[in-house]
């Protein structure tokens, strides 16, 4: 949410890897999947972190044919709770008046670590541009997007491809319990948690997660 394909930007992946950048621009997350198998290959690994991880979680239940193997990043399985639907709802209203770039300003303690918003005014550039190119109009459709969330946990006992699960241990949003829930229901999946790193960690730490994703595609 409020992440455009810059969030990717800083990976160093494997030469021969074809990378798709996806933007969320559905407010529903049928919809959203719907949209995702029309436009993606026949086959393909799928990676997503937050909310494009709930979205590849219910791209996996609905056409598991299709992917080839799945990471998820600083996520959550469970359905939404109802503190979030009015958190969600509120940030929604504020952009009724105020730019995406204001609200992702307002996220930014949850987004990247106290050391980075300090430390690294590039990566927080970088994380407010990401909101001014997807705009008040498709981050309000992700704000829609994260309420239509389902509980994700029965499906992913289902799921047998090659799995990666991939915790950044000061995570305030996701924490690695949650991951921890996941690596247990995929079975043979790898759970992985990188240190000094929260929720935006191909930003915070792309060396690992270039590392970690490497691993993943070579298996």
């Amino acid at each position: 949410m409020g992440c455009t394909g810059a969030l990717w930007s800083r990976l160093d992946l494997p030469s021969d890897v074809e990378a798709r950048r996806c933007l969320l621009t559905e407010p529903d997350l049928d919809e959203q999947v719907d949209r995702l198998l029309d436009e993606l290959p026949g086959r393909f690994a799928l990676a997503g972190l937050s909310l494009g991880a709930n979205v590849a979680m219910a791209l996996v239940r609905r056409a598991p044919e299709r992917v080839t193997r799945l990471a998820l990043l600083s996520t959550n399985p469970h359905a939404p709770t109802p503190v979030q639907h009015v958190g969600w709802q509120q940030l929604r209203v504020a952009l009724g008046s105020t730019s995406a770039r204001d609200v992702q300003e307002s996220l930014l303690p949850t987004l990247l670590s106290r050391a980075v918003i300090v430390d690294r005014p590039d990566l927080v550039e970088l994380t407010l541009a990401m909101a001014d190119e997807v705009g008040e109009r498709n981050f309000g459709r992700q704000l829609q997007l994260q309420g239509t969330r389902v509980d994700e946990r029965p499906g992913l006992r289902d799921v047998t491809c090659p799995t990666l699960v991939l915790a950044a241990v000061d995570d305030q949003l996701c924490d690695v319990r949650k991951h921890q829930e996941i690596a247990r229901l995929v079975r043979g999946s790898r759970l992985e948690c990188i240190a000094d790193c929260a929720h935006l960690s191909p930003l915070e730490q792309p060396g690992t997660v270039s590392h970690q994703l490497a691993r993943w595609l070579a298996y």
